[in-house]
């Protein structure tokens, strides 16, 4: 197998010392595997895709203000005071 050397920052290191029960290289492989599964879905999706590029993140610009908002109004209503 392969090997991949990763840089964390030190704190991350501490933090990740403290847990020595964990297989942190099999964290890693979970990660990576969930990252290229969702990329594969994301370039099957865009290869279908009829939108130009511009129109493709003028929509995603878009839809992220919208989750955005309505995460502020859900948060605001279970935390009112902390707004």
């Amino acid at each position: 197998m392969p090997t991949l050397t990763l840089a964390v920052p030190q704190e991350m290191k501490r933090e990740m010392d403290h847990c020595p029960e964990m297989n942190w290289s099999e964290v890693a492989r979970e990660a990576i595997r969930r990252k290229l599964a969702e990329l594969a879905l994301f370039k099957a999706i865009v290869g279908k895709s009829k939108l130009s590029e511009k129109e493709a993140e003028e929509f995603s610009v878009k839809l992220g203000r919208k989750v955005n908002a309505s995460l502020h109004e859900k948060l605001k209503k279970l935390y009112p005071s902390a707004f």
